[in-house]
């Protein structure tokens, strides 16, 4: 199984160095952080009696076949402009994040992104940067850090193709995965 997710990776990370991703500014290189836990066996999306909302990500879909964490079910967290720091207006959705670790199961993937300016090894530290910058708040919360992970796609997978500040602005992200064990 590890091994046929390693594969599904790779050809995930050829199709976006090949350039399929839109970005004007690639200069190709940089990597994702991606930590030990994601893409196991046992992810599943949240069944109709979830007591969570669904509020962004991709919906609410169920798992696709790489095998990526349920998203959807917690409110987008946005940042400012080659920021990784917490705007005030986020922190809410920050809350909801911990309070339902606090009482559920599972794993969380926090995953940062960015707009396409930049170099792709600036998007994807910048991304790592919130990724992280999330994961730090949700533990002061009182979540258990060892159930988060963190991993950025930099400008990979933008949310919206435009190229002006109505689109940039909806790509600063982090956006939340549910992956249960």
């Amino acid at each position: 199984m590890r091994k046929k997710f390693l594969a599904q990776i790779t050809l995930a990370v050829l199709i976006a160095a090949s350039g399929l991703t839109g970005c004007k500014n690639k200069t190709g290189g940089g990597s994702g952080t991606k930590q030990p836990g994601m893409g196991e066996p046992g992810v599943a999306p949240l069944g109709p009696g979830s007591d969570i909302s669904s509020t962004g990500g991709n919906g609410g879909r169920p798992v696709g076949f790489t095998g990526e964490p349920v998203k959807g079910q917690f409110g987008i967290v946005y940042f400012d402009y080659d920021s990784a720091r917490i705007r005030p207006s986020e922190e809410s959705k920050l809350q909801a994040v911990a309070a339902y670790l606090k009482s559920n199961p599972g794993k969380l993937v926090v995953e940062g992104y960015c707009d396409e300016r930049g170099t792709a090894e600036f998007n994807r530290a910048l991304g790592e940067r919130r990724a992280l910058a999330a994961r730090e708040e949700l533990v002061k919360q009182g979540a258990d850090g060892s159930r988060i992970t963190t991993i950025s796609y930099g400008s990979d997978r933008p949310a919206d193709m435009g190229h002006d500040e109505a689109a940039w602005s909806k790509n600063r992200r982090c956006e939340f995965g549910i992956v249960n064990q």
